[in-house]
């Protein structure tokens, strides 16, 4: 099938060194597992990558729009892919933060970007990640942005909430077995309350691996909680010898 491997990292500003300024090494590990994986998308031999994070709406991009992380502190302006005149000012923090992982890589593979709306149904998580399998011809990557839960103690940007613990464990176990089923079980209530930005995302990811069938691996390289937020980095890839 034409979904050839997988990533999911998580998408927080701060993994931008420049942004993050003298609190950069306080991210090194998180930011070298997230080039990782990366590297390893590549390695898995894509003719181009898709980029899937959440936004606002679920909406597709054009190769040549491009991110701000303005907002966060620093002038920088992200590109997707292509620069030209069509491209404008439109991904949401995940999909800049995946472009400038991608950008960080070096590769010269064409890039395409879908956004999921936070808020969409797991039924509609799951049907978008089927038709980017569906409609995508060449062999392709994903590349998943999403952070877990933000109530991970007093100081977390959503408090703390005692359920957020076993939630993130929850997630960090699918991510390491490549369980599509357990992902497509995250509920959209119980996420949104604990402001697990990847939900969406996640459920696109088990959406596309189910419609790409065969056989998938799962491994978990990173889960730390950080500033009170969960963050995930894992790859998923066909089995060396195993059916497609």
């Amino acid at each position: 099938m034409s979904l050839v491997a997988a990533a999911v990292c998580p998408h927080p500003p701060l993994l931008v060194p420049d942004l993050a300024g003298a609190a950069a090494p306080e991210l090194d590990d998180l930011r070298a597992a997230c080039d990782a994986a990366v590297a390893g998308l590549l390695a898995a031999g894509p003719e181009l990558i898709l980029l899937v994070g959440g936004g606002p709406e679920s909406t597709a991009f054009r190769t040549a729009d491009y991110g701000s992380l303005r907002p966060y502190g620093l002038d920088r302006a992200v590109r997707l892919w292509k620069v030209n005149c069509a491209g404008g000012e439109r991904l949401p923090l995940s999909l800049t933060i995946g472009a400038w992982l991608l950008g960080r890589s070096g590769t010269d593979l064409p890039r395409f970007a879908e956004a999921v709306a936070v808020d969409a149904t797991t039924t509609a998580c799951a049907t978008l990640g089927a038709d980017l399998v569906r409609r995508t011809e060449h062999p392709f990557a994903l590349l998943v942005l999403g952070d877990g839960s933000a109530c991970r103690g007093t100081a977390a940007p959503g408090y703390d909430d005692p359920r957020a613990e076993a939630y993130d464990d929850g997630v960090a176990a699918a991510l390491a077995a490549a369980d599509t089923d357990a992902l497509l079980d995250l509920d959209p209530d119980r996420s949104a309350e604990l402001r697990a930005a990847g939900r969406a995302p996640w459920q696109v990811l088990a959406g596309a691996a189910r419609a790409a069938g065969g056989t998938w691996q799962g491994e978990l390289t990173h889960y730390t909680v950080p500033y009170g937020v969960a963050y995930f980095v894992a790859s998923w890839r066909r089995p060396a010898g195993g059916p497609a």
